[in-house]
């Protein structure tokens, strides 16, 4: 069989499967339609990131359950990924403060079962549209202990606000033994290499208190306010 034959047959083999990627891009718009409705009257919101594996009985899911209560009576929705862990955590925190609890879960191949603590709750397909909505929604991220996907969720919110892809708002991390290699490892590697600059380590801050991480955020928006203005707007617009 010729090249020209072979390419042929494949390309007939695969016109089903473009026909079905193209019916799936009307379930992607769909997704964030319905996610941005959902969410769009919830302000200020604070996002919570950190490990699905973390059980109710260790450090980092109580002081989570506690970041979380406290921004909730402080007056801040709480937006975690919907799932267990930390995840719970901070759904729980904030279902027992004043402010909404939110929940963005995930289907995942083995199932992520979602959590009872939550008042609106919203179910993704996609990685990228639930990401979205935890970027646009947010007016600042908490991340706490927690692997790949936490690790995931802190390096798109630094690179989202270095590259000014959305507006500038604080970034938290949680217990400093946890982060402190990683930090190191930025200012050793990554600064000295020029990957990033020194001014780009300010964009990250390192606060264990409860009570010291709600006091942050609202002294980051003691001037500009929680509402984005106009031009952070379009700038959301295009993230």
């Amino acid at each position: 069989m010729s090249l020209r034959d072979k390419l042929s047959t494949q390309m007939s083999v695969e016109k089903p499967w473009s026909a079905k990627e193209s019916w799936r891009l009307f379930g992607i718009m769909a997704e964030f339609v319905e996610g941005t409705e959902r969410l769009d009257t919830i302000q200020p919101a604070v996002s919570i990131f950190g490990s699905a594996r973390t059980h109710p009985d260790n450090p980092h899911y109580q002081l989570a359950e506690q970041i979380a209560k406290q921004l909730s009576d402080a007056g801040f929705a709480v937006i975690s990924g919907g799932g267990p862990g930390i995840m719970e955590a901070a759904n729980k925190g904030a279902y027992y403060g004043k402010s909404p609890s939110i929940g963005l879960n995930i289907q995942l191949p083995h199932e992520q079962n979602r959590n009872a603590y939550q008042d609106i709750s919203q179910t993704f397909r996609h990685f990228f549209a639930r990401k979205y909505m935890f970027v646009k929604f947010a007016t600042a991220y908490v991340v706490l202990p927690g692997g790949f996907g936490t690790l995931d969720e802190l390096m798109e919110a630094l690179t989202l606000v270095q590259t000014g892809k959305t507006r500038k708002m604080p970034i938290i991390l949680v217990y400093t033994e946890f982060w402190r290699g990683l930090l190191d490892w930025f200012k050793n590697a990554l600064i000295t290499e020029g990957f990033i600059s020194a001014d780009d380590m300010n964009l990250i801050q390192v606060i264990d208190e409860p009570d010291q991480v709600v006091k942050a955020i609202f002294q980051y928006y003691e001037t500009s306010g929680f509402e984005p203005t106009a031009a952070e707007k379009e700038i959301q617009l295009n993230l």
